[in-house]
């Protein structure tokens, strides 16, 4: 009998979308950031995606200081694949975004494909009352261009380009793919490529299963066998999305990063509850989740032994 297919869950354990007032079980501090990611991987998750955050009122650091006390402590407690931002937020440099996986040389870094409107104030329709000063502004901020040009991501690609960091490709948009091709021609990028294709985020393509297939087509058409696909579908959307790709030969990601939620109007009470969901839909539908070591061979990763962390 064939082995079930092995199905990649990332988990983004907190990022620089949602703000501390949202939800008691977003992680700030490193401690919580690390028991998070641990706590993933032990559901389920192969790679865990990394921000950090200010430990007094929560807005994202992007400083490599901050990621330093939790990268050590998960890579001795845990096995999985650590995955380190290049997007920080929107509102920072690309010298900024890029310094963290400079400095510590992950397996996988993120990195954002195209420049585009980036929209968080709708989640001021739910929420109301604020802890710290900075997070309305932020929310409400409607002038936000996320910048990622073809300079900027350039300038990742060969910055980290002797660190032997493979890329986890975030595409908002059908452009997106476009601009991936555009590096993958011109031999800065190589198979597998690990793209991550984001559904629901306002300024990016929705999350309607049209949408979702015709990022697919696309991505199918212009890179054929040289990709592993994944999915990330924002707030109600997470489950569904992921549903649909696993059944469609994808992988998946979730976490309190890019939805707060278990289920309507129930906040997670932790990531790894989120793991535990999508683990459930894979092995429903007679799939297996992948081990790190598995997802490492799958994307061709260099190993946990050779970070600088």
């Amino acid at each position: 009998m064939a082995k079930p297919r092995p199905v990649i869950i990332t988990c983004a354990v907190t990022g620089a979308i949602h703000t501390p007032s949202m939800s008691p079980h977003l992680p700030i501090t490193a401690s919580e950031i690390a028991e998070a990611a641990i706590g993933a991987a032990e559901a389920g998750a192969a790679i865990v995606h990394l921000h950090a955050r200010n430990p007094v009122d929560g807005s994202p650091d992007q400083s490599p200081e901050a990621f330093a006390p939790f990268l050590g402590v998960i890579k001795q407690a845990s096995n999985c694949v650590i995955n380190i931002t290049t997007g920080g937020a929107p509102t920072m440099t690309i010298e900024e975004r890029v310094r963290p996986a400079a400095t510590h040389k992950p397996e996988v870094a993120s990195l954002n494909l195209g420049s585009m409107n980036f929209g968080l104030f709708g989640m001021l329709n739910r929420f109301k009352e604020f802890k710290h000063p900075w997070e309305k502004p932020y929310l409400e901020n409607k002038d936000i261009i996320f910048r990622n040009s073809f300079k900027d991501i350039e300038y990742i690609l060969t910055t980290c380009a002797g660190n032997n960091t493979r890329f986890e490709f975030e595409c908002y948009d059908t452009s997106h793919l476009y601009n991936l091709k555009y590096f993958f021609d011109q031999g800065l990028v190589q198979a597998p490529l690990f793209i991550q294709t984001v559904f629901g985020l306002q300024g990016g393509i929705g999350a309607h299963p049209d949408d979702v297939l015709h990022m697919k087509r696309t991505a199918d058409r212009l890179f054929g066998d040289n990709y592993q696909w994944s999915v990330l579908g924002a707030g109600s959307n997470q489950l569904k999305i992921a549903a649909m790709a696993a059944a469609m030969g994808g992988n998946v990601r979730v976490g309190l990063e890019d939805s707060l939620w278990a289920g309507p109007g129930r906040l997670a009470a932790s990531n790894a509850e989120q793991v535990r969901l999508v683990r459930q839909i894979i092995e429903s539908l007679g799939l297996s989740v992948a081990t790190p070591d598995e997802a490492r061979e799958i994307l061709s990763l260099k190993g946990g032994d050779k970070t600088a962390f």
